[in-house]
């Protein structure tokens, strides 16, 4: 039993050094640096709670928490249903159906990726494809990111375009639900609608709260679509300004990386906060079968 236990931990020796060298050591950095006046170059220098403190009085912050808690309020939920729906539509049998649930999934692989950002910008810019197809209908353009008032819209839509990652669990939960719940419901008179919402979204529902979650903790560290799409600016005007993007602009931009370890521990909190609710809510809404 001992040889066996030597050999495991010989085994996993390799994960606990990455675990603890490039995980757990760079927390406790920041954790420290949090606490800290430190700008790269000078040594850190303890000044307690004053960076957290000062996030009170930092407009540029609440402007970017405002952005981000907009980005995922919006672009969560319309990608959930949007997965939701195609899961129910590719579920009914489509032929050739792996070719289609591949094609979909590759949003979800390519969406966070520097390539698919820039395509985003020439897309939505003012010689972009979008108004190219808007002029064959005599509907003059615009720029949609360079507006303030669209440039976030587009970086929404972006996120709705990667459903690909829930709507595959979506319908690998979609396969697990008993058909003979459909077919008594059917003998009963019960409608598609009536089906879906009295069945489907009921046994769905801890695969739709499983989504949720992870969802919204990646919308929350969203950052190379701002970051490309804005030029590193979070333009225009700081429309989309994400918390991420301005939490690298004080730690790269400014050298105030004191601050943005502090910054990058509020995110943390926020994260685990609404993680939280979300289990606590989900007593009210999530059915278990068992």
């Amino acid at each position: 039993m001992k040889k066996d236990n030597v050999a495991a931990y010989l085994f996993l020796t390799p994960w606990l050094i990455g675990l603890f060298v490039i995980t757990v050591g760079p927390m406790l950095a920041s954790l420290y640096l949090a606490f800290t006046d430190y700008n790269l170059i000078q040594a850190p220098e303890w000044i307690g709670f004053e960076n957290f403190t000062r996030m009170l009085s930092d407009e540029r912050l609440h402007n970017s928490l405002r952005v981000t808690f907009t980005y995922v309020l919006v672009s969560v939920p319309l990608q959930l249903a949007l997965a939701l729906l195609l899961a129910v539509v590719l579920d009914r049998g489509v032929r050739g159906m792996a070719f289609y649930r591949s094609i979909f999934y590759l949003p979800s692989l390519l969406g966070s990726s520097v390539a698919i950002a820039i395509l985003w910008k020439q897309v939505f810019g003012t010689e972009g494809l979008l108004n190219q197809l808007l002029a064959t209908v005599g509907i003059e353009g615009k720029g949609w990111i360079s507006d303030p008032s669209t440039a976030l819209g587009t970086l929404i839509a972006l996120n709705v375009w990667t459903f690909g990652a829930p709507m595959v669990i979506f319908l690998a939960g979609l396969r697990q639900i008993p058909s003979m719940y459909y077919e008594a419901a059917a003998v009963d008179g019960a409608g598609a609608w009536r089906r879906f919402r009295t069945i489907t979204l009921p046994l769905l529902t801890p695969i739709i709260f499983f989504n949720l979650v992870l969802q919204v903790i990646h919308a929350f560290q969203s950052f190379t679509q701002a970051f490309v799409v804005s030029g590193g600016t979070g333009g225009p005007s700081d429309s989309t300004m994400f918390y991420t993007l301005y939490l690298y602009d004080r730690g790269f931009g400014n050298f105030d990386m004191g601050y943005a370890s502090a910054m990058a521990w509020f995110l943390l909190i926020i994260i685990a906060v609404l993680t939280a609710a979300n289990f606590v809510a989900s007593k009210y809404w999530v059915f278990y079968e068992n």
